[in-house]
């Protein structure tokens, strides 16, 4: 009877430490795995942005025009209420027609799109904008995709022209 307590209870030691082992050894294979599958997603992410590109540049961009300000230099965009779908291409129009300076600043709006461009004058921009200087007459070109749907705030940072009523939002529906 000695002799098989004995072996039992290094069979149930042996088990337990081998079932912990295990759980460790699926706890790290879990970890790595997990990492594994991150990695691929986020080096997937650029393939699956440029197929998306491709699939987008081939379609038409819908045209907006949003004025900053106006020729009577009141402090507000025109329209400031913006709407888009998700998925779509737009070309989102800038002009500024008064005399003074304002920004186009809408970062959680820029943070939920894919931006292809942003053009002034003979300069291209490429990658993340989160706002856009307009000088007195100036114009630019933004050329996008929403991903993401939500309501996002537009303003004018420059002093005074916040509190003025320069503000605005955009909408991304899905």
């Amino acid at each position: 009877m000695k002799i098989y307590n004995h072996f039992y209870e290094i069979v149930i030691k042996s088990f337990t430490y081998l079932t912990h082992a295990w759980m460790q050894i699926l706890r790290r294979k879990h970890v790595i795995l997990t990492l594994f599958f991150s990695l691929n997603f986020i080096a997937a992410t650029p393939a699956i942005a440029a197929n998306l590109s491709d699939d987008l540049l081939k379609q038409p961009a819908t045209e907006i025009t949003v004025s900053l300000g106006n020729a009577a230099n009141e402090l507000k965009f025109e329209p400031n209420h913006l709407e888009f779908e998700a998925g779509k291409r737009y070309q989102l129009r800038l002009t500024n027609p008064s005399q003074l300076k304002h920004y186009f600043t809408a970062k959680d709006f820029a943070d939920s799109i894919w931006t292809q461009k942003v053009q002034a004058g003979k300069v291209e921009i490429k990658g993340a904008i989160h706002e856009l200087e307009l000088k007195p007459g100036a114009e630019a070109e933004w050329v996008f995709v929403p991903l993401k749907s939500g309501t996002y705030g537009l303003r004018c940072p420059i002093l005074g022209h916040t509190e003025a009523g320069m503000t605005g939002e955009i909408v991304i529906k899905n």
